[in-house]
Formats: C-alpha cells, sequence, structure tokens
C-alpha cells in the first residue's frame, strides 16, 4: 500500500482548536453547533475554518496554512470573532479545557455525520464517552521519512506538552485527582495514544496496510495517535495537548511544536540521526504527566529524574533560536508564565478551592479566561534559574 506524502517546503503551522459551548445560566454543555455552523455557512457547503465535532456542543476553529505563530493566531481570532456573536445569540459562551467541570457526557447529542455515527457503532461507550477537547498542532515537514524520524523523536516530549497543557482534572462534577483526565479517556479507544515506534515511511505503509486489510480501520485517520504524521498535509501533528482555555496558551504550544519539530528537522539535515526513546519511558513519562502535571517527575537518561517544569525551561532555553527565526520568541516565552504562575488545571482547582467547591465557578472562569485571550496566573515571579549546557538531551531517552 502507497500512501502518498504532500511534502512541506517549510515549518509551515496549522493549528485546530475544539471550543465548548455553554449555557451561560446552567453552565452545562450545551447543543448548538449545528445551527450556528448553518449561519457561517448558508449555501451548505463546509466551513473552511469551522467545523463540527462528535458532540453537537463543539465547535472546532481551525486555521488555513500558515507560516508564523501570530498568522495562525490571527487567523483563529478571526474565526472566533464570526462564531462569537451567533454563539452570544443563543445564550451560549465559548470556553475550552480538556473537560467540562460538571457536565454528563450521557446528556450530549452526537453530531449527524456518517463518520460519527460508524465511529459509535464500532466503539459503543468508548466512543460515546468522548467529551473531551483538544488542541492539535501541525508543522509541514520535507519528506516522508523526516516526518517518521520526527514523530519518535518528538514522542521523548509527550509529558512536556501534556503536563504544560493540562487542564482536565475534573470529570462529571468531580475531582478526578488528574491534571489531566482527557489523556486516559481518550486512551480508550484502541488506535489512540502513544504512537508506534517505526523505522522509516515504508514500514508506516506497511502497517496501515496491515489494520485495513484486517478491518481495523477505514483509513489512516483514524489512527488518532498523540504525534502522528499527516500525509495529506505533509506534517507532524502534535495531538497530545489538552484543549487550552486562551489563546495565548495556544500560542504557547504552536510556538513550543513549531520550534521543535523545525529544530529537529534541521538535525536531520547536518547528518545527525534523531533519538528515539524507550517506549517504556514515554509510557511512564506521560502517565507522570497526566497525573501530577506540572509537579511530576519524569525519567530522563538512563536511571534519573527531573522536575518536567525544569526540562520545559531548558527546552524553552534550547528552542530560543528557532524561535528567533520563525519569529514566535513572545509566544515561546509564554512557557516561562504558565510555569510560574500556574498550568489549567492548577487555575481551576484553585477557583473551586476559593468558591467551597462549587464547579460552576471553575465554569465561569474558563469562560472568562476565553474572553479575556490569557490566562488569569495564580502567582507572578521572574522564572527560575536553570542551569546546564545548551542542547537537547534532557528529553526522555
Amino acid at each position: 500500500m502507497q500512501i502518498p506524502f504532500t511534502p512541506s517546503p517549510t515549518s509551515s503551522l496549522g493549528v485546530e482548536w475544539e471550543l465548548q459551548l455553554v449555557d451561560r445560566e446552567t453552565r452545562q454543555l450545551t447543543s448548538g453547533a449545528a445551527e450556528v455552523l448553518a449561519l457561517l455557512s448558508p449555501d451548505g457547503h463546509e466551513h473552511a475554518t469551522a467545523k463540527a465535532e462528535l458532540l453537537q456542543s463543539t465547535i472546532e476553529v481551525i486555521t488555513g496554512v500558515c507560516t508564523t505563530v501570530p498568522e495562525a493566531l490571527a487567523d483563529l481570532a478571526r474565526t472566533i470573532d464570526s462564531v462569537r456573536p451567533l454563539v452570544e445569540e443563543r445564550g451560549l459562551g465559548l470556553m475550552c479545557a480538556g473537560s467540562h467541570p460538571i457536565t454528563d457526557w450521557q446528556s450530549q447529542q452526537i453530531s449527524d455525520s456518517p463518520r460519527y455515527d460508524k465511529l459509535i457503532e464500532d466503539m459503543q461507550w468508548l466512543a460515546r464517552r468522548m467529551q473531551i477537547f483538544g488542541v492539535h498542532v501541525h508543522v509541514g515537514v520535507r519528506s516522508p521519512d523526516k516526518a517518521i524520524a520526527i514523530v519518535n523523536a518528538v514522542s521523548a516530549y509527550i509529558p512536556h506538552f501534556l503536563a504544560l497543557s493540562a487542564s482536565s482534572p475534573y470529570w462529571i462534577g468531580g475531582d478526578t485527582g488528574l491534571a489531566s483526565a482527557r489523556s486516559k479517556v481518550f486512551e480508550g479507544l484502541p488506535t489512540a495514544g502513544l504512537p508506534h515506534q517505526l523505522k522509516d515511511w515504508a514500514q508506516f505503509e506497511e502497517y496501515m496496510a496491515t489494520l485495513i486489510k484486517t478491518g481495523t480501520i477505514d483509513s489512516i485517520k483514524e489512527v488518532w495517535w498523540d504525534v502522528r504524521p499527516h500525509p495529506t498535509y505533509g506534517t507532524v501533528e502534535l495531538r497530545i495537548c489538552d484543549g487550552l482555555p486562551t489563546i495565548a496558551e495556544v500560542g504557547m504550544v504552536a510556538a513550543l511544536s513549531q520550534c521543535l519539530v523545525d529544530t529537529l528537522d534541521r538535525e536531520i539535515d547536518k547528518g545527525y540521526t534523531l533519538p528515539t526513546p524507550r517506549r517504556w519511558v514515554v509510557q511512564e513519562n506521560k502517565w507522570r504527566a497526566a497525573r501530577y502535571g506540572l509537579d511530576a517527575q519524569i525519567i530522563v537518561g538512563q536511571d534519573d529524574v527531573q522536575p518536567v517544569s525544569e526540562a520545559l525551561h531548558e527546552l524553552v532555553r534550547d528552542l530560543a533560536p528557532a524561535a528567533e527565526r520563525l519569529g514566535c520568541t513572545e509566544q515561546l516565552e509564554q512557557v516561562h508564565q504558565v510555569l510560574d504562575g500556574g498550568a489549567s488545571y492548577q487555575r481551576q482547582r484553585a477557583v473551586a478551592a476559593a468558591s467551597g467547591g462549587d464547579l460552576t465557578a471553575v465554569v465561569d472562569s474558563l469562560l472568562a479566561e476565553f474572553e479575556h485571550g490569557s490566562p488569569v496566573l495564580l502567582r507572578s515571579r521572574p522564572p527560575q534559574e536553570v542551569h546546564g549546557e545548551p542542547g537537547a538531551a534532557g528529553a526522555a531517552s
């Protein structure tokens, strides 16, 4: 089976942001996407940058092919400006987090689509409970074999992205004890989770052919790895991040993604072989990030551990030259602010604690943060000093 790959001549960028529609009175997830999208596209065609998702209480806003992070953020903002008044007319608000703090997934309506009908029929309970929301970032790469090598190398940074973006501590009105419940819910799908470690594009094609021939999937679009190659777009797609409440944080993970993939791509051009991390280490580190968020101690080297927050400070420092080259220094520096001021799961828990455990107050805080466009940080102090030699060696191996 041959899978054509459309190479990207540059480290182009595309962002997908899954937004929740919330009733402003009840604070519950509420259907409304079909009506809003119909008004956006009265000709009946699918809108270019606002799309339906599995639940009728979700609208996904996406960019076109962008060159820089600021360009991608401006693209997202234009679509949101079109969607917002149509949502507000219906008494709804827009927000985002990896999960909704209080809504029961059993109350949600599935979007009218043969694709989603089949997903529900095939996966049953596993798919029906997919009341989860994420941010996906595509970064262009120049060849299919590069895409496989970069997917393998980027998987070492899955815990970094997950801890930074973790925003789903609550599930149906209860505290899960996790920083990212979304990541564990999504792993329930048989073709989701960590990417398989493959040696080249030919092996990727062989693997996908086996899945299709055996009836596991109908198309490669049904393989929802945390990091995956996207042949049609010619990208490496990072799907690990929880839904982020603010456009500033979306810019943050977009910058981190673009800088990391671009740096790895250039390492290949220099003749270096990218490292493939030990899968069990990536799996353990992902769990630690899902459980403890920015307080996680991740495994590095052979048998050492490092605070993921420290690893993120180091990674931002190492990627600073790429950020300057790609025009996203400001967005990359947002990582330091979130590390020092609190990720979304921490901010949500702080709001709940201050309100005596009232999770409707958490919903209100998420609505307000989305409207404001930047996170309401818990504290503000200078970024911590990180010592050590520059380089990407801090990743799990």
